[in-house]
């Protein structure tokens, strides 16, 4: 009765996805994976449908990610995964059996040859793994995998609390595979050993998706060399540059900025993703509680060596770029903060010289409103002339020039009054 979150079952369920599945020695594994874009994903699962079809057997749906199914002579495990799609089939042995050196037992001999070749995406990864069970009259672990793999790159510990003895040489062979031998003592439990079987792949496989990024790191660390050469000599001419060569700089560090995002953007994913793998390699190694054999290195010790330089170039290209784009962000907005100190001393500049035309424009605006003022008075002593002639005949007392003389400094002081009335009451209402 309780409202459920629609994510609620898929969420719960997501630990119990890609268990390790019980395995019982002896048994030979095949194990391919194939780095694929969506297409090439969603054609796996087409490809897989075909060979279970062939097969007389259920297609799974087209939300399947994983399956697990007994083809007869092998049985399957298909992951669908974010890049790569993983392809692990495994074939039992019979009680005993032993490997020929020159030519072992394998489990996609078992397969039809077309349809594995035909295998959607490009390979990235692809192991044998043997695994057989610990018998005295057995050749000692170290003898039968110096006959199956390179004796000088050998490598090997002892897994799963000493439970058994893995060794590999981290090599590719002739058929495209690489090899490793597992050997399990009598007291490792049919699931103790299917998880060491998965986490042996997955270190496989891991290791070499988390390697995809050490391409990219080389390839970006030649354009940071030559971004990082151009910036110094951007940051340079800032210093020294004159103000019409700003411009022609700004847009230089435009584009070198637009093309170290655009780097960025194109490997950042990379780098994250190799990080994320790097750490599983790293947790699967800790897990199969490695101990020492005579004589060799162990997984642990020989991944670290080699894929340390590996994880440091990736980490190192991430952080340059960073740097690199913050380095580019503060030459930018220096030379940004240099424009616009000189735009404001243009403005100021150019609001002097307003303010001195403004002057001179009220010096001129002074002398015409004397002019007007003049000129005004002239034709209002020349009305009170008429109208002193006219009054005459009615019995004004005084003559025309007289009256007009007396006219003349209350005209002038009245019309004086009146413009610099109208000029108070323009000044006040102008916005300052």
């Amino acid at each position: 009765m309780i409202r459920q979150h629609p994510q609620r079952s898929q969420l719960h369920n997501e630990i119990h996805e890609r268990p390790p599945e019980p395995m019982a020695a002896p048994l030979a594994i095949s194990h391919i994976v194939m780095f694929c874009d969506a297409g090439e994903r969603t054609a796996s699962r087409e490809h897989l449908a075909r060979l279970l079809r062939d097969l007389h057997l259920p297609v799974p749906d087209g939300e399947a990610t994983h399956l697990r199914m007994d083809l007869g002579t092998v049985r399957l495990r298909w992951e669908l995964h974010t890049e790569f799609v993983a392809w692990t089939f495994l074939r039992p042995l019979e009680d005993g059996q032993r490997l020929d050196p020159r030519d072992p037992v394998r489990a996609v001999e078992l397969l039809p040859q077309d349809w594995l070749a035909a295998l959607p995406g490009q390979c990235l990864a692809a192991l044998h793994l043997w695994a057989f069970q610990a018998r005295p009259h057995l050749l000692p672990v170290q003898d039968q995998a110096r006959a199956l793999m390179n004796e000088d790159r050998l490598v090997g510990s002892a897994v799963a609390g000493e439970e058994g003895q893995v060794l590999t040489d981290f090599a590719t062979h002739a058929d495209g595979f690489s090899r490793m031998l597992l050997m399990a003592g009598a007291t490792m439990s049919p699931r103790r050993l299917g998880r060491t079987v998965q986490r042996l792949l997955e270190i496989e496989t891991y290791r070499m998706a988390a390697s995809l990024g050490l391409p990219a790191a080389r390839q970006a660390g030649a354009m940071l060399n030559r971004a990082e050469q151009e910036l110094a000599g951007l940051a340079q001419a800032v210093r020294s540059a004159r103000r019409e060569d700003e411009p022609e700089l700004l847009d230089r560090l435009t584009r070198l900025a637009g093309e170290v995002e655009g780097e960025y953007a194109a490997t950042h994913s990379r780098f994250s993703a190799s990080a994320a793998y790097f750490g599983l390699v790293d947790k699967r190694i800790e897990e199969l509680a490695e101990s020492r054999l005579p004589g060799l290195q162990t997984i642990a010790e020989f991944i670290d060596r080699r894929l340390s330089p590996a994880r440091a170039t990736c980490e190192w290209a991430a952080r340059r770029q960073d740097a690199l784009s913050q380095r580019i962000s503060r030459v930018s907005n220096l030379l940004r903060t240099r424009v616009e100190i000189e735009q404001q001393l243009g403005s100021q500049q150019l609001l002097e010289a307003m303010n001195r035309r403004q002057d001179l424009q009220l010096k001129l605006q002074a002398t015409v409103e004397g002019l007007s003022v003049a000129a005004i008075s002239y034709y209002i002593v020349g009305l009170v002339s008429y109208v002193a002639k006219g009054a005459m005949k009615l019995g004004w007392p005084f003559g025309v020039e007289a009256t007009s003389a007396v006219a003349v400094p209350v005209v002038v002081l009245a019309v004086w009054l009146s413009m610099r009335s109208v000029h108070r009451r323009i000044v006040g209402h102008a916005p300052h």
